[in-house]
């Protein structure tokens, strides 16, 4: 995924590239317009963070004064200077200055036989946050703040006193600011540190690693490596390969080129190689599963009549199964094979079409069986945070299943077999992978004004980045309970009637 530079002061990028070098087969890499996204989404919780600072009662004696300063409340807050940006080599910066924060608490005050009580307003001004955030890889394959750093300063504070002591207040008023500046200031850092490493891990939480995307094939989307910070891009390493679930822990090698993204009008880039592709097409083929079958009122009435009509002699003399329906089944011979050209993206797909007479009761009848070598052309799109394939017949040929020539009884059925494959055998194959599978985003996080570009051996989803809910929502929504102590499972999850997240 890509994100490119923002009218913000500060500049960042975004790209992801599926299908680099060994078994890698996704990369991150988050520009500028990313960080000014996540800065109006994070300073929108940080403010939320912050209303809900929780402040020791403040007491003391002076002379025979007693003061006692209880149930401190943010009131207001005022954030607007504020900065995000990356730093080498794995760290995100987040900057406060010049903020202020409106307090209000309650005012006991004794003085020899005089009580008094109330409330204060006081304000905070020139409040400096300096946040560091460490960027790491967990166990999980995960992204996570493994570390943060907090520094917190507040340059002045006031307070309002009203009432019969007012110049008892005032007198005293060096020793309340003052205690409750340092209060104030002792809470920021801990409130955002509980933040990060726990609210907004439990965010990235939400970013699958290992899912099922159906009851035959998985993806593993965990990261290799900790992320790389470069002052203009954070890069991530994605492994974005597919297993079969009969073989969870086998890999495919990569052989596949290595993306590059220069693209930098949307807030995302993705790029998919040729190797995420393949590594797909070879969990399926390993599944078992990349075959279709037609049987009886599936086989189109037109060609049933022309199949029956070519091989009439063979038919005739099986006298008692000439009723009998007819079977046709399309079996993929070896993992089909993508490949990306600036001009578009192909696959190859070797296979053999065996046609028989299947009688009730008794065994299958061959009647042929022929060899197919087969080239589809693929249009790929984003869909919300799907990705998905159309699919359409580009070329297609028959050739002996044996050393023999192809006969010529096979050369008459080479034009309605292609169109068997045109109007029945495509329409099949797109309504499989009609429901794409998902590139890995935190909840709460879509795609909008998606565009796709095909470059050399890899091709590239570009789009910007939408706030659908709110982080508190999603935080809300996966708080754990108290009692537990459950860490995130890297194992896969099970299939779902939705696309799953890769």
């Amino acid at each position: 995924m890509g994100l490119p530079g923002s009218s913000s002061s500060s500049s960042s990028a975004c790209a992801l590239l599926c299908g680099t070098q060994g078994v890698q087969g996704c990369r991150n890499r988050l520009p500028g317009s990313l960080c000014f996204a996540v800065k109006q989404e994070g300073l929108r919780f940080v403010e939320q963070e912050l209303q809900n600072i929780t402040i020791s009662d403040l007491h003391g004696k002076e002379g025979q004064f007693h003061y006692n300063i209880s149930q401190v409340k943010v009131m207001d807050l005022q954030l607007a200077l504020s900065d995000l940006h990356f730093q080498p080599q794995q760290h995100l910066v987040f900057n406060i200055n010049n903020a202020s924060i409106s307090l209000r608490f309650r005012r006991q005050l004794l003085y020899w036989f005089f009580y008094d009580i109330g409330s204060i307003n006081t304000s905070a001004d020139g409040v400096h946050i300096h946040t560091v955030l460490q960027l790491a890889k967990d166990e999980a394959g995960r992204l996570k703040i493994s570390n943060i750093t907090c520094n917190a300063s507040i340059a002045r504070m006031h307070a309002g006193f009203s009432g019969t002591l007012r110049k008892v207040y005032e007198f005293l008023s060096t020793f309340i600011v003052t205690g409750m500046r340092f209060l104030l200031s002792q809470q920021i850092c801990p409130s955002l540190e509980h933040a990060s490493l726990v609210l907004l891990n439990s965010v990235l939480d939400t970013v699958p690693v290992r899912n099922y995307v159906d009851e035959h094939i998985g993806i593993d989307y965990s990261l290799l490596r900790d992320p790389t910070v470069s002052t203009d891009t954070l890069d991530l390493d994605f492994k974005g390969m597919f297993f079969p679930r009969v073989r969870e822990t086998q890999e495919l090698e990569n052989h596949a080129v290595e993306p590059v993204i220069k693209e930098t009008e949307r807030m995302v880039y993705v790029a998919f190689s040729e190797y995420f592709f393949d590594s797909a097409m070879q969990a399926y083929f390993q599944a078992g599963v990349l075959a279709i079958e037609l049987q009886g009122e599936k086989v189109p009435k037109d060609l049933e009549v022309l199949l029956r009509a070519t091989f009439f002699g063979t038919i005739f003399m099986l006298s008692p199964t000439v009723d009998a329906p007819l079977r046709l089944v399309l079996q993929v011979s070896a993992p089909p094979r993508c490949t990306i050209k600036p001009t578009g993206t192909s696959v190859s797909v070797s296979a053999f079409l065996n046609i028989s007479l299947v009688p009730p009761g008794r065994p299958a009848v061959p009647l042929s069986s022929m060899a197919m070598e087969t080239k589809l052309s693929a249009r790929v799109y984003l869909q919300g945070k799907a990705l998905r394939v159309q699919l359409d017949l580009r070329a297609w040929a028959a050739v002996a299943a044996s050393p023999t020539p192809l006969s010529p009884q096979l050369f008459s059925l080479q034009a309605p077999l292609k169109t068997l494959l045109q109007l029945t055998i495509m329409p099949i194959i797109n309504e499989r992978t009609k429901k794409g599978v998902q590139i890995p985003l935190p909840e709460g996080m879509d795609f909008t004004k998606e565009v796709v570009t095909n470059h050399a051996g890899f091709l590239t989803v570009g789009a910007d980045l939408h706030f659908s809910k709110e982080l508190r929502e999603v935080i809300e929504k996966y708080r754990p309970a108290p009692t537990s102590a459950a860490r995130p499972s890297s194992e896969p999850t099970a299939p779902s009637l939705e696309p799953q997240q890769l």
